[in-house]
């Protein structure tokens, strides 16, 4: 989810340099609400890696048409395997040193070594190698649809889990959020999950537990006065629709991959050491992070946007 709001400017980018070319994206089919209605795409090729015969017939409708360029912005075999099969006369890609696999880079004809910093900017820097001469800083995202229930009146929202424990912070944490959310912003927590989340979830005393899919979780992220988000997908999402909040890091580095924009407060403890190993327990420096430091910084950033 996030690597999909992550590229998001970029192929805006691709588009709006192009206007007159056909922008195809080829997407897990698991994502593809996500881009519903995007402006800037024309085509869509859900790939659905489930079975043989999704994988067949998505090759088959990349390898229907002959395109001018690929970019690979994700930067794994399998998303270069995907590039290949499109038979572009170029098919871009990082350099070797710069992407998530390096065997990936053996399928690019031209491989691009990025000076960004940000995942955002350096998608951006690799839409300019490719050919885009207008860069576009825009998220478009759907509207979402209202799903399970949500307070009526303004609440926080917290999506607690991540692909990987290391990213996480503890559940138990969230129960002292919510009693103080309610006591001094007068607001709801509700923490949202997907299908299959709710024992979970339901740990934690005096939240809202939030049920749904991605529209339910875009609509619920556009109603909500403030998120409260780890390094994951609604994290990404809560930025790119500007809404205010703090955002939680352990492990891997808000440099690269923490909120795009200027409307969250990143907290991470300064002994944090950077990996992106997929652990299964709590990270140390995450465990640093009580949840008095989260509301106080929630409160900030609550309390600036009502004063705007």
């Amino acid at each position: 989810m996030g690597d999909i709001i992550h590229t998001l400017p970029a192929a805006a980018t691709l588009k709006h340099s192009w206007p007159g070319a056909q922008l195809t994206w080829a997407v897990h089919r698991r994502w593809l609400q996500l881009l519903e209605g995007n402006p800037f795409i024309d085509r869509l090729i859900p790939i659905d890696r489930s079975s043989v015969r999704g994988i067949f017939e998505a090759m088959r409708a990349l390898g229907r048409e002959r395109y001018d360029i690929a970019v690979d912005f994700q930067g794994l075999i399998q998303s270069a395997l995907a590039g290949t099969v499109a038979r572009p006369e170029h098919l871009f890609g990082y350099h070797q040193s710069q992407v998530r696999e390096r065997l990936a880079a053996l399928f690019y004809s031209d491989r691009v070594l990025v000076s960004a910093t940000h995942i955002v900017d350096r998608h951006l820097e690799l839409a300019r190698a490719a050919g885009a001469s207008t860069i576009l800083r825009q998220f478009p995202l759907p509207e979402g649809q209202p799903e399970g229930r949500l307070p009526t009146g303004p609440f926080v929202l917290a999506s607690p889990l991540a692909g990987w424990m290391g990213k996480q912070w503890p559940l138990e944490r969230y129960a002292a959020l919510a009693a103080r959310v309610r006591a001094e912003l007068g607001m709801e927590l509700v923490i949202n999950g997907a299908p299959g989340s709710e024992d979970a979830l339901g740990s934690i005393a005096g939240a809202r537990v939030h049920i749904s899919g991605i529209p339910g979780l875009i609509y619920a992220t556009r109603r909500a006065a403030a998120v409260v988000g780890i390094d994951s997908g609604p994290l990404h999402l809560a930025a790119a629709l500007c809404k205010p909040g703090v955002a939680i890091f352990g492990p891997t580095d808000p440099a690269r991959n923490g909120p795009y924009g200027s409307t969250f407060t990143v907290l991470r403890d300064p002994s944090a050491v950077t990996t992106y190993r997929r652990r299964s327990e709590y990270d140390a420096s995450i465990l640093r992070i009580d949840s008095d430091a989260v509301f106080e910084a929630l409160k900030a950033r609550v309390t600036s946007r009502r004063l705007a």
